[in-house]
């Protein structure tokens, strides 16, 4: 046998004509030397023009379908009078009535999981210039999020013996209900709502903070010192930055006089001098310092980068679902991006006028399509936000919120009884 025979065979890239070829080192740029021009790449235009056609078509569409609130009373108002006409009490169609707006409120944090996996799957590849999903799915892997659900619909439920098996089943439903009622006072655009709870910012807060005791239940029952201990980080992160976060509203709330959500979003309502949002965003000073506020601690209150202490995969393997499999699993991440959906829409009704459109001659688009579109610009920033800033050591991650954000946010609830002063 000959040394020639004995050398393994090399083999060549291959050009994969779909998604470009495989980098050889005679041309491995870095993305800033690829990109001095982007504007001069074919590619880049075309992916420019795709995205300036979605983005028309999607705004066409809403156009086309116009507001969707105002059109529901009339509805129900016929379905009653059909029901009652064959002697269906009016208790009945109330109920029947609740329960399919209750679906679409269920559904709201289901498909916002499945688009927001997809979407920071993304968004993470392109910062770090990879493709990201490509196969699944009809475009750019758009199926790829189902496919993983179906994939833990169908894993193996795995339970240590060492867990507390009762305690470890209850703790995905505890972080996952209150998840999903929360929705119910937010509204989606005008006349667009589930329940209009007058006090609909203080039942938001009360039930979003009952998860907390779902994830500690299952730091807890998982008979696992990581999770154990991530279920405590879990604890004093959300209790602690549930403060300045509460507080960042007190400013909003005493300048609209109400703690009704869609209230707060139609006191701002109009512009001044007929260009500017009177949103409280705009506000000086206190609107901006809230907001930030605000912004800062709902991301720690979801447990995103960079206040992922209670999940970190590099110190507790991957917090207090360490021991979850399957759908358990699937239900905690699927509440976490309720939250986040979930504070960005309070963020677009607190701060930047709910439905409102940014300009007057841009009202021919309805509320909720303005409303949708503050809220996927905002939940953007959560995803750029992960692969973006280092995860806080512990220590710093509580000194910065009890000792940065909450003197701030008590400072700027004084600076907005001031502002209050002045503007009467």
């Amino acid at each position: 046998m000959t040394e020639e025979t004995i050398q393994p065979k090399v083999l060549e890239p291959v050009f994969n004509h779909a998604n470009g070829r495989l980098l050889m080192p005679e041309t491995r740029y870095w993305p800033t030397d690829m990109w001095k021009s982007p504007w001069s790449l074919p590619t880049y235009r075309r992916g420019a023009a795709v995205l300036a056609g979605l983005i028309l078509g999607i705004a066409g569409v809403a156009w086309f379908i116009g507001e969707i609130g105002p059109r529901l009373a009339p509805i129900y108002t016929l379905a009653e009078q059909f029901a009652l006409s064959y002697g269906v009490p009016a208790f009945w169609i109330a109920v029947v009535w609740t329960f399919i707006k209750g679906v679409f409120v269920l559904l709201a944090p289901a498909l916002n999981a499945l688009f927001a996996v997809w979407w920071e799957r993304k968004i993470s590849a392109h910062i770090q210039s990879r493709m990201g999903p490509m196969y699944v799915g009809w475009w750019h892997g758009a199926l790829q999020t189902l496919a993983d659900g179906i994939k833990l619909f169908l894993k193996e439920d795995i339970v240590p013996d060492c867990a507390d098996k009762v305690v470890h089943w209850l703790a995905p439903v505890v972080v996952l209900i209150p998840a999903i009622l929360v929705f119910a006072p937010v509204p989606f655009g005008k006349d667009l709502i589930y329940a209009n709870i007058d006090i609909g910012t203080v039942y938001v807060f009360a039930v979003g903070g009952v998860s907390v005791m779902g994830i500690i239940m299952a730091g807890w029952s998982s008979g696992n010192k990581f999770s154990l201990l991530g279920g405590l980080r879990s604890a004093a992160q959300l209790v602690s930055y549930e403060l300045p976060r509460t507080f960042a509203v007190l400013p909003v709330i005493m300048l609209a006089g109400t703690l009704n959500i869609a209230d707060i979003a139609g006191f701002q309502a109009g512009y001044w001098g007929g260009i500017v949002p009177r949103w409280f965003i705009f506000y000086p000073v206190v609107g901006q310092v809230a907001f930030i506020v605000f912004l800062i601690a709902s991301v720690a209150e979801t447990n995103r980068v960079p206040f992922d202490i209670p999940e970190a995969e590099s110190e507790l393997v991957a917090g207090f679902n360490t021991e979850y499999s399957g759908m358990k699993f699937a239900l905690f991440f699927l509440s976490e991006f309720a939250y986040v959906l979930l504070s960005c829409l309070l963020m677009s009704s607190f701060f930047f006028g709910g439905g409102a459109a940014p300009l007057p001659f841009l009202d021919f688009l309805p509320s909720w399509a303005w409303f949708l579109s503050k809220t996927l610009i905002l939940m953007f920033c959560f995803l750029w936000f992960r692969w973006t800033f280092p995860r806080f050591r512990v220590d710093r991650l509580m000194d910065f919120n009890w000792k940065f954000l909450l003197p701030v946010s008590l400072l700027n609830i004084a600076a907005g009884g001031v502002l209050i002063w002045l503007l009467s």
